[in-house]
C-alpha cells in the first residue's frame, strides 16, 4: 500500500496534494521541543526537502519532550541526530542539516530557498530574525512558542502581518524552559499544531492559517484563537543584526551588566538605566544595542527613540 494512501484519500490532498508536498522545501529552525513534532509529520507527509538549522546539541534533559531522540545521541549535534531519524522514517525525504545557529546573517538566504518557514527555535531574536527575512522575501512563516502550560502558534508574514504586528510590545524578562519548565505533551501539541499549518499552506486549503493565532492552556483545557489579519506593523523597528555585520561606523553599546568588560573592544559597556545620559553621536551613526537575549536592547531601543531618530539595530549575544 502507498505510504501517503492515508493522506492521498482526503479530498484537500489527493494526489495533486500530494505531489505538491513532493516538490515543496520548508525550513525548520530549531530541532528541540517544538521542532521535533514538526519535523516527524512533515518527514511523515512526504515533504520533498527540509533544511533543518540548530547549532545545539543533545542533552539527557531534552528527552522527557524530544521523544525523536534516544540514549545514544546524547552530546550529537540536534541537527544531524534528527536528520539521521528522519531518514529512518522516511527515506523519500531530503534532509540538510545545519549545525549552527540562526543569525540575521544567515537567515535571508535561508529563507529565500524554500515555501514555508517554520520558527521552532522558541526564542526572541530568532523569532524576530525568521519574520524580518520572511517578511521581506514575503514568505509564510509560522512561528510557534510553548512555556509550562501553555503557548501559541500562528501564521504570519506573506498575505499576512508580521510576528512584530501582533508582539509590539515585549516583557522585562522572558522565562525559559529551564527556569519555568515544560511538559513535553504541551510543545507536542503546539508543534503538531505548526506542522498542520505549514502542510495547510503547502496544499491551499481554506481557510489560510495565515493571519490566524492559536493559543493552548493546557491547565485549565482551553484552546482559543484569533484572526489578526489587519493588525498593522510598527512604524520603526529596529531589526537585529549578526556580530559580523558591525561597521566600524557603528557605536555599538553593551547593556550587559552581568558581564566584567563588553564583548569587544570598541564597543561602550553601559547599562539600560545608564543610557538617558548617554551623549548621542552624529547624525548618520548607527546605534548597536546588545545584550544575551535582546529583550533589554528592545526597550532600551524603546527608551532611545524618543531622543533619537536615527538607525538602531539590535544584537542578541551567544552565552560565552
Amino acid at each position: 500500500m502507498n505510504r501517503y494512501a492515508r493522506q492521498i484519500a482526503l479530498p484537500e490532498v489527493g494526489a495533486k496534494g500530494q505531489a505538491r508536498l513532493r516538490t515543496a522545501h520548508v525550513l525548520v529552525a530549531g530541532a528541540g521541543g517544538l521542532g521535533v513534532p514538526v519535523l516527524q509529520y512533515l518527514a511523515g507527509a512526504g515533504v520533498g526537502t527540509i533544511t533543518l538549522i540548530d547549532g545545539d546539541e543533545v542533552t539527557e534533559s531534552n528527552l522527557h519532550r524530544q521523544p525523536l531522540y534516544r540514549m545514544q545521541d546524547i552530546g550529537r549535534p540536534k541537527a544531524q541526530a534528527a536528520a539521521a531519524a528522519l531518514a529512518a522514517l522516511n527515506p523519500d525525504v531530503a534532509m540538510r542539516p545545519l549545525v549552527e545557529w540562526l543569525t540575521p546573517a544567515n537567515a535571508p538566504a535561508l529563507v529565500d530557498q524554500v515555501d514555508v518557514v517554520l520558527d521552532c527555535a522558541d526564542t526572541f531574536a530568532a523569532s524576530f530574525t525568521l519574520s524580518d527575512a520572511a517578511f521581506v522575501a514575503d514568505k509564510p512563516l509560522i512561528s510557534a512558542s510553548a512555556l509550562g502550560l501553555s503557548g501559541y502558534v500562528g501564521g504570519f508574514c506573506a498575505t499576512a502581518p508580521s510576528l512584530r504586528a501582533i508582539f509590539p510590545d515585549l516583557p522585562r524578562s522572558a522565562a525559559t524552559c529551564a527556569t519555568a519548565g515544560v511538559l513535553g505533551p504541551v510543545v507536542a501539541m503546539i508543534g503538531a499544531m505548526q506542522a498542520q499549518m505549514a502542510l495547510a499552506i503547502l496544499l491551499d486549503m481554506v481557510p489560510s492559517p495565515l493571519g490566524q493565532m492559536m493559543i493552548l492552556d493546557a491547565a485549565s483545557w482551553r484552546m482559543s484563537g484569533f484572526r489578526f489579519d489587519s493588525a498593522p506593523e510598527p512604524d520603526t523597528p529596529a531589526a537585529f543584526i549578526a556580530t559580523s555585520q558591525i561597521t566600524p561606523e557603528d557605536l555599538v553599546i553593551d547593556l550587559r551588566s552581568e558581564v566584567p568588560a563588553p564583548f569587544r573592544a570598541t564597543a561602550l559597556h553601559i547599562p539600560p538605566e545608564g543610557l538617558p545620559d548617554l551623549a548621542l553621536p552624529p547624525h548618520g551613526t548607527r546605534i548597536v544595542l546588545a545584550c544575551r537575549t535582546g529583550l533589554r536592547a528592545h526597550h532600551a531601543c524603546t527608551a532611545l527613540r524618543s531622543r533619537w531618530a536615527g538607525d538602531i539595530a539590535l544584537l542578541a549575544l551567544p552565552d560565552p
